[in-house]
């Protein structure tokens, strides 16, 4: 084992959530504003996962908010995500839900596989 993959075992999260593409989560991250620090809950579907368990990995989650789509992308092991909170299981047969973006509305939701209380 290399020094590098030493240093990147050490910052890997051991209190990651298990959720998959297609599931809707909400996402817990802490803002510093000034000398405060609050907590910040950006709620939607994940539409894709990269870079695999390793410290690289991140996932893309996206909401529809006012009408307009938004989308943002959380490295999985930073610091600066205190909780992820499934909400849904989607049943989903795709690895990328790209297709989600031409969608609008109640077509912008996915089928429940089951709901998670």
């Amino acid at each position: 084992m290399t020094i590098i993959e030493k240093i990147e075992k050490e910052q890997l999260k051991a209190d990651v959530a298990d959720f998959k593409v297609g599931d809707t989560v909400k996402v817990h991250t802490r803002v510093v504003e000034g000398g405060k620090e609050r907590v910040q809950i950006f709620a939607g579907i994940v539409i894709g996962r990269k870079g695999g368990n390793g410290i690289n990995a991140a996932f893309t989650v996206r909401k529809i908010s006012y009408g307009e789509g938004v989308e943002r992308i959380f490295p999985l092991h930073t610091p600066r995500i205190s909780k992820i909170e499934v909400t849904n299981k989607g049943k989903v047969r795709r690895a990328k839900l790209n297709y989600l973006r031409q969608r609008v509305g109640k077509r912008a939701t996915l089928v429940k596989s089951m709901e998670i209380q």
